[in-house]
């Protein structure tokens, strides 16, 4: 099964406090007005918040699934992920929620205790708590 932008949308807008605004052309999903998820203009990949010092490791550990667009990403906390390559709607889910409580401020995420465990289908050390 293939995810595809409308799993972007759906997913990221059941998250609390999230919403969709247009930026640059392209759909972002903020928590609070944080962007945590910008869909790319092709809807083939999804930009989310990724620590600098996790992305090398992620692109070389698989690289037909996450990628820095170069001239930009690499200068944010940034990790562009290829829709077509996730495993299934939980690993999309999982890589969302983990972008989402990096942006989130740490009392709303406090306050969604049920959010906190979203390890199944994450890649390893995307977290900022």
């Amino acid at each position: 099964m293939t995810t595809t932008a409308e799993d972007v949308r759906r997913i990221a807008l059941s998250l609390p406090e999230t919403q969709e605004k247009l930026a640059w052309g392209m759909p972002t999903f903020r928590v609070r007005n944080k962007i945590f998820a910008s869909l790319a203009d092709d809807d083939a990949s999804v930009g989310v918040k990724c620590p600098v010092e996790d992305r090398a490791e992620l692109i070389a550990a698989e690289p037909e699934k996450f990628f820095v667009r170069e001239g930009h990403d690499e200068h944010y906390a940034w990790l562009r992920v290829r829709l077509a390559a996730l495993d299934d709607e939980a690993e999309l889910r999982a890589i969302l929620l983990d972008s989402w409580r990096q942006a989130a401020p740490r009392t709303l995420a406090e306050a969604h205790p049920d959010l906190r465990d979203a390890t199944a289908g994450r890649p390893p050390k995307q977290s900022h708590r």
